[in-house]
């Protein structure tokens, strides 16, 4: 039997065009009254086995989180199954179940009888919760006083000892600090080895690949693709970097034409792309391959003086990964010509799973910019070892398995 199955799911949600604030506003205007209906999931069937930990992906709006809500019954299908076999214990918005004025202690009690358990299991399992929540010295505060980090650390910790079979999670570990979420997902590890099934929202690549055994990609509220991680989740990223990819290209289009109207640059980009060891354009590779960033401008000789350039490398969470320029690393001013081509080669690549973009400036010494491509060329990576972090170090292991 399996823990979770799911049969022909759907859900739709009324949209108002103006809900008013009081039973008046809503009585005086029809407009107030008239709506839209919204289907959200459209058809969704799904089993997920005893044990199994599956990661749900899309775009925001797509129906992942509604998934999770119609299986944890905080919602209700308009037609279709969910049936679930054995305890469930969920982590859908931070703080739910919560009451802002009891202390983390009573929160306690309260959200673990939620789950089912006796005032007798919540004893006997306290101090337990207590100690991988960190929060003993605020305990007996209110939870009203608690950080966005303290909340999760506190709700995180009840969900994983209420012994429950089905493992419902949203989003949530996206909060607190990378310690704690460390913490957390050696948690996981544990309880999905010791036979929990986990299902878990997650924007993350690399947290899904880590703890899941298969992802299940959800657009327009319908399974566009379900398997193994690491041959759903590059396909989901190619198609979301090329979404960005036509988004900032119209953006940068309007920005340029803006930009043509009020002023022409003496030297600007005309192409930026990667391309792989032969040459060929991609928007994807492996951690480890070599790339080159190939970037083609065009110049008025006449009036463009001599440039340099920089780089800048962002991930998907816009933290920046590593930024360079060609006078930091001292090399000569480049002599712009009418057209000409500069290639960056990293060889090898070794940023693991994610979603990263380039920035790219073309500008005087002086640092007067001729040119700047915000997002010019975005690109997925997917990395066939178990790696997190920014990037792969070069390194090797020795075991010396002599007895002294």
């Amino acid at each position: 039997m399996a823990a979770i199955e799911i049969r022909d799911l759907h859900k739709k949600f009324r949209v108002y065009a103006d809900q008013g604030n009081s039973l008046k506003e809503k009585m005086l205007s029809k407009k107030r009254r008239s709506y839209e209906e919204r289907w959200v999931l459209n058809g969704i069937s799904l089993e997920v086995e005893k044990g199994e930990a599956i990661g749900l992906v899309g775009k925001n709006g797509c129906g992942k989180s509604t998934l999770l809500k119609l299986m944890s019954r905080i919602l209700f299908p308009e037609s279709g199954t969910v049936k679930l076999n054995g305890r469930v214990s969920s982590l859908i918005e931070l703080g739910a179940g919560f009451h802002p004025d009891m202390t983390g202690r009573e929160n306690i009690y309260t959200n673990a009888s939620i789950f089912g358990l006796t005032r007798k299991e919540i004893d006997e399992r306290l101090q337990e919760i207590i100690d991988f929540s960190e929060l003993e010295e605020f305990i007996d505060n209110p939870v009203r006083t608690y950080s966005s980090g303290m909340y999760m650390r506190l709700a995180f910790s009840v969900a994983i000892h209420v012994g429950a079979d089905i493992l419902l999670i949203d989003e949530i570990l996206a909060v607190g600090d990378a310690a704690f979420q460390a913490k957390c997902f050696e948690r996981l590890m544990e309880i999905k080895a010791e036979g929990t099934t986990i299902v878990i929202v997650s924007h993350s690549m690399a947290q899904l690949e880590r703890i899941c055994d298969r992802t299940v990609w959800i657009e327009g509220g319908k399974i566009r693709m379900e398997g193994a991680p690491n041959e759903v989740n590059p396909k989901y990223l190619e198609y979301m970097g090329q979404r960005r990819q036509l988004s900032a290209a119209k953006n940068a289009k309007k920005e340029q034409t803006d930009a043509e109207l009020s002023e022409e640059t003496p030297a600007k980009w005309t192409d930026i792309c990667l391309v792989n060891e032969q040459g060929e354009r991609v928007e994807k590779f492996a951690t480890g391959d070599t790339i080159t960033l190939q970037l083609t401008y065009q110049a008025d000789t006449a009036n463009a003086e001599e440039a340099l350039i920089g780089l800048a490398l962002y991930r998907a969470d816009k933290a920046l990964c590593y930024g360079t320029n060609t006078q930091r690393e001292h090399l000569q001013p480049i002599v712009l010509k009418e057209k000409g081509v500069v290639r960056c080669k990293f060889a090898p690549m070794n940023l693991v799973a994610g979603t990263y973009w380039f920035d790219v400036a073309l500008r005087r010494m002086d640092m007067f910019a001729y040119d700047y491509a915000a997002q010019a060329v975005r690109f997925a990576v997917y990395d066939p070892i178990d790696e997190t972090g920014v990037t792969r170090l070069d390194h090797t292991w020795s075991f010396d398995d002599t007895a002294e």
